[in-house]
């Protein structure tokens, strides 16, 4: 079962790049394999049973995943010292904007 879920994922993640580099987007390849397995989901072209086992086992483990970023930022950390409130105001402004579209979708769905 764990094989066949991270082949669904794993597919869709392919299905992306490919996508991405046969399209020449300016987004990347997994963004695209995301959004769609997404719509598959929605659509109920793939059953959400069969993805289950490998989506918990990486929703389990995410922190795995952002160890390599954050060693990778040591590496700047000269670079953000300097730069820190650009980056503060981008990190304050971005988190507003998020905040507002997503409650103004929401507000949207939720009428229909």
């Amino acid at each position: 079962m764990m094989i066949q879920s991270l082949s669904i994922i794993f597919g869709f993640l392919a299905l992306g790049d490919v996508v991405c580099y046969g399209l020449a987007l300016p987004i990347p390849g997994n963004v695209i394999g995301m959004m769609l397995l997404t719509v598959a989901l929605c659509r109920g072209w793939v059953d959400v049973k069969k993805i289950k086992p490998a989506a918990d086992l990486l929703v389990q483990n995410m922190a795995f995943f952002f160890v390599p970023p954050g060693v990778g930022l040591l590496l700047y950390l000269d670079l953000l010292s300097r730069e820190w409130v650009p980056l503060l105001v981008a990190y304050v402004v971005s988190t507003l904007v998020v905040l507002v579209v997503v409650g103004w979708v929401t507000q949207k769905t939720e009428r229909q």
